[in-house]
């Protein structure tokens, strides 16, 4: 337990009356989760504080709340809290805020941000295990819905404790989540993973389409005519992604998008072996060693990136044969 940090956080929280928490563009339930639980845990346990969760909100997650509306202006003196993100190019909404001090808080391998209390470890599966670790072991209060969003939020980073950063801790903490608050899980599960029809046929299509090499790295890039012809959001092949983590013929496999409003493509990168999340930081990307996702302006790159992980697919294969 990081007895001496936690107290760290909290007296920092404590001395400001202004505390912005932001978390990484194109978030997940575990950044929206962990955002949002520590923002509701500050707000109960300092009620005359001014406590913010920004950046853009994403309709598939309303159900873990919503983001705050702010007038910058007014911001003056605060303390900014990032959660699950480990480089401010990647910080959603930070742009024309005022901030002091930063509380850092991610489960990422360190990058550029180092916050003035740095809260940063892989060792955990999720930033709503840490942030639950965090609030179980203060005086900053948890009640039954923000235990809610924790355990969404580790359920979902952990894939249902399926993947490799899930650890006897990340079990420990969703029993003690499940257990003090008596949560419904079943309902949760629902609301994590109940999809339309149409998300399926969105699935279908990926699988009827996508390339995959020698090297047993798949690819496709999507076409934004497909998300209208489906009905189906562009957020969607970034959730989906996860699906194919047990498809045996895969070692690492990306998906691209265009963000006609912002005019850049966006890749969402997964792996069984291969080491990715260098090959994303290349791309104005990062993320975990098997979990990543990056962000570039030009097409020719869409090629780039597809070699470099079909490299890093035959080279793993190569070290694992030998």
């Amino acid at each position: 337990m990081n007895k001496d940090l936690f107290k760290q956080i909290f007296k920092l929280i404590k001395n400001y009356d202004e505390i912005i928490l932001a978390r990484h563009i194109s978030p997940d339930p575990d950044a929206v989760g962990s955002q949002l639980a520590l923002r509701d845990s500050i707000r109960l346990t300092f009620p005359n504080k001014k406590v913010y969760a920004i950046g853009v909100g994403v309709s598939k997650f309303k159900y873990l709340g919503l983001m705050d509306k702010i007038d910058t202006n007014s911001i003056t003196n605060a303390l900014l809290i990032v959660l699950d993100v480990p480089n401010y190019s990647r910080i959603d909404g930070i742009e024309d805020i005022s901030y002091h001090d930063i509380i850092k808080i991610d489960h990422h391998p360190k990058e550029d941000i180092v916050g003035t209390v740095d809260f940063t470890s892989s060792k955990y599966s999720s930033a709503c295990e840490m942030v639950a670790e965090l609030l179980l072991n203060t005086r900053l209060i948890i009640n039954k819905q923000i235990a809610e969003k924790l355990f969404i939020g580790i359920v979902s980073d952990s894939e249902r404790f399926l993947f490799k950063n899930t650890t006897a801790h990340t079990f420990e903490m969703a029993y003690k989540l499940v257990a003090k608050f008596n949560l419904d899980t079943f309902s949760l599960y629902t609301s994590l993973y109940e999809k339309s029809f149409n998300d399926y046929l969105f699935e279908a299509y990926i699988i009827n389409n996508m390339t995959i090499t020698k090297n047993n790295f798949g690819y496709l890039v999507i076409d934004n005519t497909i998300f209208d012809k489906l009905k189906v959001d562009s957020a969607s092949a970034s959730i989906v992604v996860n699906n194919f983590n047990f498809i045996k013929d895969l070692l690492a496999w990306c998906f691209i998008t265009y963000d006609a409003k912002n005019e850049i493509y966006k890749a969402n990168i997964r792996s069984r072996g291969p080491i990715i999340n260098e090959i994303a930081s290349h791309y104005n990307g990062g993320g975990h060693q098997y979990a990543s996702g990056a962000r570039f302006i030009n097409k020719e790159d869409i090629e780039k990136i597809f070699n470099e992980l079909d490299k890093a697919c035959q080279e793993y294969k190569e070290h694992e044969n030998q």
